[in-house]
């Protein structure tokens, strides 16, 4: 009963997904999220704001000595003879704005190093700790999520997260520091002309508040957008031999046509809110310069203030409303930085492939394999895998055949745990799958597929993955399955250059590369899954022979569509509709003249 047990838990855990109150509770915090992947780099975002405030100080520096010095030329046409005092004055402003004007760009420089490297190296920190996530993720991920939809949260969401580490984290306080520093500076000035500027201020905070409403919920579309772009274009280029040869290039330049308009419409949609917006808040700033022309023109004329205090007013009011208008931008940044950042962590909360509580070694292991009344299904309860039992002792072949989607790939994407079985155990020498390191097992077994996979690379790299083998070892377990005939007619032999996904060679070649890639490691089991359905018959007389050596002295399971390749099993079940219909030898049931006879029958007709 324990098997039975563990094995409802694992299956219904393996299937739960992000809830809807979960996602909610992401969304809410998208903003504490965006934050702490800053958190480890804290002292150079406090080194920036520093140097933002310095920035900040110079800035309103700058129109105060413009200011002086226009109040000093007004004085000198009025005042002739004071005018060597009024130039040696005006010099001296001269001096300092430049000195001021030279300060703030090289601070302003080292400050757009430090915010962009130190940017960089969050983007390059959260993109691996994704792509770790990403690998961890069981099958049943990939099964509903499209790679597209993946590719978009690893590049472009996390793209839209620098955005807001660069323009907005740090520029945010320079504009609040900005817009302090400007009232306090006006109303040292002049008190009514401050109030003056300040009367427009609510119009602006309308427009504002009015903007934020769309923002978000045209921002969370354009990215929805975006990723169902990203997802047709993946499926489509990776299939794009099948789209050229059944002439379906029309019917997919038309589908692609409407996910491209819906895109393009959102983003119309953000352009028109952008497009009120910005002229509004110029037509606001343009409200405040005529009253502040009007009412300090006023103020000059009956001696009030100067005019040099007057342009003063005229600069500080722009640099007043463009941290305004600046600040509402952020918000735009920020918002697409909060949508990515909540899709980011959906995917993060995503479970890994889970772990047992209490890991059991395999050490000393003797390799028996035993399936104990499982029961198995992708989804709910359509099981494809019924009640099914068998065992497989030390260094037995055995073999499944069966007709097409009747089980046979299921049982072994679960021994190598791609999948949780939902009821029944499945055992590894009397050792439950759940209670395993799936890692330690699957470094203990060798997996030979139909659909071989190569990476970009060389020969031997294809073969070893990365792993630290010597060559000697690729080299022999490429003469064990007879991949070196081929591999030796190469120029560059084992650094023979492999292109993405291989192309370059043969469906037989490939396989015998995929062939040696199970065998270098030395496993202990061996699973191949349809391993020469797609190789002609002078390759898979090589494959065979190759195979005979593979599996001396190592359990094996082969699922095979030829018959020809497993006649000389120790045993042999047949699959039928998620049951075991019938298991013997070759002899033992063609003697029974069942379904495994029929279908030997029909082959060999």
């Amino acid at each position: 009963m324990s098997g039975l047990n563990k094995g409802f838990r694992t299956g219904s855990s393996a299937k739960r997904s992000i809830s809807q109150d979960e996602k909610r509770k992401i969304g809410k915090d998208s903003m504490k999220n965006l934050l702490k992947y800053a958190i480890p780099y804290w002292p150079w975002f406090l080194l920036a704001l520093l140097l933002v405030t310095i920035i900040t100080a110079t800035e309103l520096l700058r129109p105060y000595l413009l200011g002086l010095a226009i109040d000093d030329i007004s004085k000198a046409i009025r005042n002739p003879d004071a005018v060597t005092s009024y130039k040696e004055h005006i010099i001296s402003l001269g001096v300092i704005f430049i000195s001021v004007a030279f300060l703030q760009f090289i601070i302003a420089y080292f400050n757009t190093i430090i915010l962009n490297i130190t940017s960089a190296k969050i983007i390059k920190a959260l993109r691996s700790k994704v792509f770790t996530h990403v690998m961890s993720l069981p099958f049943r991920y990939f099964d509903k999520t499209p790679i597209g939809s993946v590719v978009t949260r690893i590049c472009n969401d996390t793209n839209a997260i620098n955005e807001m580490y660069v323009n907005v984290l740090v520029n945010f306080f320079r504009d609040i520091f900005m817009m302090i520093g400007v009232i306090i500076t006006m109303f040292v000035l002049d008190v009514k002309m401050t109030l003056v500027v300040l009367s427009v201020v609510p119009l602006m905070a309308f427009a504002a508040i009015l903007f934020r409403k769309k923002a978000r919920k045209i921002h969370t579309s354009i990215r929805a957008r975006l990723s169902a772009l990203n997802i047709f274009l993946s499926e489509h280029i990776s299939g794009m031999k099948i789209v050229q040869l059944f002439n379906m290039q029309k019917v997919k330049q038309s589908e692609f046509d409407e996910i491209n308009l819906q895109y393009k419409n959102e983003n119309k949609s953000r352009i028109k809110i952008w497009g009120i917006f910005r002229p509004f808040m110029d037509v606001v700033s343009a409200l405040a310069l005529a009253l502040i022309m009007w009412v300090g023109g006023n103020d000059v004329l009956t001696s009030t203030i100067s005019i040099g205090v007057v342009y003063m007013f005229i600069n500080y009011s722009r640099k007043f409303f463009h941290p305004i208008m600046s600040l509402t931008e952020m918000y735009n940044t920020t918002q697409a930085s909060l949508v990515s950042s909540e899709r980011i962590e959906v995917l993060l909360n995503t479970l890994s492939e889970e772990k047992p509580v209490t890991v059991k070694s395999l050490h000393d292991s003797k390799w028996k394999i035993e399936f104990k009344n499982v029961w198995f299904a992708y989804d709910d309860e359509n099981w494809i895998l019924k009640d099914v039992s068998f065992s497989v002792s030390p260094g037995e072949k055995v073999a499944i055949v069966g007709t097409t989607g009747a089980g046979k790939t299921t049982i072994i994407s679960l021994i190598l745990g791609f999948y949780r079985h939902q009821k029944g155990d499945i055992l590894i020498d009397g050792i439950s799958i759940n209670d395993i390191d799936l890692q330690e097992l699957r470094k203990q077994i060798g997996t030979v597929r139909q659909d071989v996979f190569l990476f970009k690379g060389d020969i031997e790299t294809n073969i070893k993955l990365y792993n630290d083998i010597p060559i000697e070892d690729v080299i022999k377990a490429a003469n064990t399955v007879n991949a070196s005939k081929f591999i030796n007619q190469l120029e560059d032999k084992y650094k023979e250059n492999v292109n993405h996904r291989g192309t370059t060679f043969s469906e037989g070649q490939r396989q015998l590369l995929s062939f040696a890639r199970a065998l270098v490691n030395n496993p202990k089991i061996l699973l191949l899954d349809e391993a020469t359905s797609s190789v002609d018959t002078k390759t898979e007389l090589l494959i065979q022979e190759g195979m005979e050596h593979m599996m001396k002295g190592r359990t094996s399971i082969t699922v095979a569509h030829r018959l020809s390749t497993i006649v000389n099993s120790d045993e042999i079940l047949f699959i039928h509709k998620g049951h075991i219909k019938e298991q013997g030898t070759h002899k033992e049931l063609l003697k029974k003249k069942g379904y495994y006879y029929d279908l030997y029958t029909i082959q060999y007709s």
